[in-house]
C-alpha cells in the first residue's frame, strides 16, 4: 500500500533540487516536509541506495545524481515503496465460501492492470516536470 513515502521522497527531492548550492540538512527539510528528520534521513538512505542522490558521510547535505529529467517518479517510488504489489488480496479466504474460494483469482486480473497503470503514470511523469509545476504554483 502505497502510504506518503512517495509523496515525501519527491518533496526531498524537489528541496535538493531547488537549492543546489546548498547543503540542506536533515532537520531543515524535515521542517519544510513538517516530519522528523529520522524520517528524512531514512528516505533519503534510500534515494541514495537507489542512485539518485549522493552523500558524503559525517557531512550535511545530499546532492542530485541524475539530472531531474532523468529522475521518474518510478524510480522514485521504486526507491522507497516497499518491494510488494500495491494492492494485498487477504491470505486465508474460506475455500468452502463459493466467494470466498474464487476471490483471490478473480480480484488479482484487475489489481495487476491498476498496479501497471501506475507505474506507467509514475515512469512517464519526472522530478523536472514536478518542479515545472512548483514554478508554476507561485
Amino acid at each position: 500500500m502505497i502510504n506518503s513515502r512517495l509523496a515525501v521522497s519527491v518533496h526531498i527531492l524537489a528541496l535538493i533540487a531547488t537549492h543546489p548550492d546548498q547543503a540542506l540538512s536533515s532537520d531543515y527539510i524535515a521542517g519544510s516536509v513538517n516530519t522528523n528528520p529520522v524520517v528524512i534521513r531514512r528516505l533519503i538512505g534510500s534515494l541514495r541506495q537507489a542512485g539518485l542522490l549522493s552523500t558524503v558521510a559525517g557531512k550535511t547535505g545530499a546532492t542530485l545524481k541524475k539530472d531531474p529529467h532523468d529522475i521518474t517518479l518510478l524510480m522514485i517510488y521504486r526507491a522507497v515503496e516497499p518491494k510488494e504489489t500495491l494492492f494485498s488480496i487477504h491470505d486465508q479466504p474460506n475455500p468452502a465460501c463459493p466467494v470466498g474460494r474464487d476471490i483471490q483469482s478473480a480480484l488479482n486480473q484487475s489489481f495487476t492492470r491498476a498496479q501497471q497503470a501506475l507505474e506507467a503514470e509514475l515512469g512517464n511523469e519526472t522530478l523536472s516536470d514536478i518542479l515545472h509545476r512548483l514554478v508554476q504554483a507561485r
